[in-house]
């Protein structure tokens, strides 16, 4: 998450390829460094629009996309980086099914409410009393981007050491500790970045698309009931450290509510019954990997549940 916003000039994934390119029908993108500064093109074999990049959201892998600004506006670039093509294609809804014109075809107008959001979740310190500061922001998620302003808990922790520890318990109170939410507002607290239950159903988002607000599918999930700490993003995920990737270091969380051993009663601390195919990678089978085509890659589905060949994707 600390790498997730950065100058477009200081991208890895610009610097690394040098050039990236894109066509569609007579329309040709591209991406390149030029003095080490990216430029944005456009061109429809007579004509050719070029801007400067100034931000890339994303750390690249999965996709990046880029922001410019134009006469104090800012644009969202319809082409985006794919890791798993190594170049660049459609950014994510903002194919146009009929070209107009080569600034229409070349970008997006964002507004200013949608760029509040944006930064919010991509960097910190971006939004101060409700105005957006692109000079104060800490590009990236640092610890006040989730705990809030730590300088008075981190000067009142170095005084409780000085004093041998007198102090400690009111230093810790100078910080917001998402940790103590209570299952409900953990996944919602996630969620504002990662897709609420509530902002995917307001917004009329099902199937497929759906799949990416991994906090709503999570909460779809049967043996979410009524919220189990067991169950919530962080009871799986450390946010302070990269993501796991491995399959089977899952499994111990799965085990904390299911069963080992098949044939064994439910309890209280173990709910869940026991699976009659394995105790192993559980989460490739009930929580398996779903293709999203207009990302170029499968995202894990986080509703849980038990899926059968042939079943259609639930909502």
């Amino acid at each position: 998450m600390a790498r997730t916003l950065t100058h477009a000039k200081d991208s890895e994934v610009l610097k690394s390829h040098g050039q990236l390119f894109f066509s569609n029908g007579n329309y040709i993108y591209k991406i390149t460094m030029n003095a080490d500064n990216p430029e944005l093109s456009i061109t429809d074999g007579t004509h050719t629009l070029t801007t400067p990049l100034l931000w890339a959201f994303g750390t690249g892998d999965v996709g990046q996309s880029y922001l410019f600004q134009r006469d104090g506006n800012y644009f969202e670039s319809r082409v985006s980086y794919f890791s798993s093509i190594g170049n660049m294609h459609f950014t994510p809804g903002r194919a146009l099914v009929l070209s107009h014109d080569l600034e229409e075809d070349m970008a997006r107008p964002v507004d200013i409410g949608e760029i509040r959001r944006c930064f919010s979740c991509h960097s910190t310190a971006s939004v101060i009393a409700g105005k957006f500061e692109p000079g104060k922001l800490t590009a990236g998620i640092t610890c006040e981007a989730c705990h809030g302003p730590g300088a008075g808990h981190a000067n009142e922790m170095q005084a409780s050491i000085l004093q041998q520890g007198h102090g400690v318990e009111h230093a810790a109170n100078l910080i917001f500790d998402p940790a103590k939410l209570d299952p409900d507002d953990s996944v919602d607290f996630c969620g504002a970045c990662h897709g609420t239950w509530r902002d995917v159903t307001d917004g009329g988002i099902k199937g497929l698309p759906s799949v990416r607000s991994q906090p709503y599918r999570l909460q779809n999930s049967k043996c979410w009931g009524t919220g189990d700490p067991r169950i919530t993003c962080v009871a799986c995920h450390d946010p302070h450290v990269p993501l796991v990737q491995e399959l089977s270091a899952y499994d111990e969380k799965c085990l904390n509510c299911h069963l080992p051993t098949p044939g064994s009663k439910p309890a209280s601390d173990h709910p869940g019954a026991a699976c009659p195919v394995s105790t192993k990678n559980c989460v490739s089978c009930h929580m398996p990997k779903i293709e999203v085509p207009v990302m170029h890659r499968a995202f894990v589905d986080h509703q849980i549940r038990i899926v059968r060949p042939g079943d259609p994707l639930p909502d």
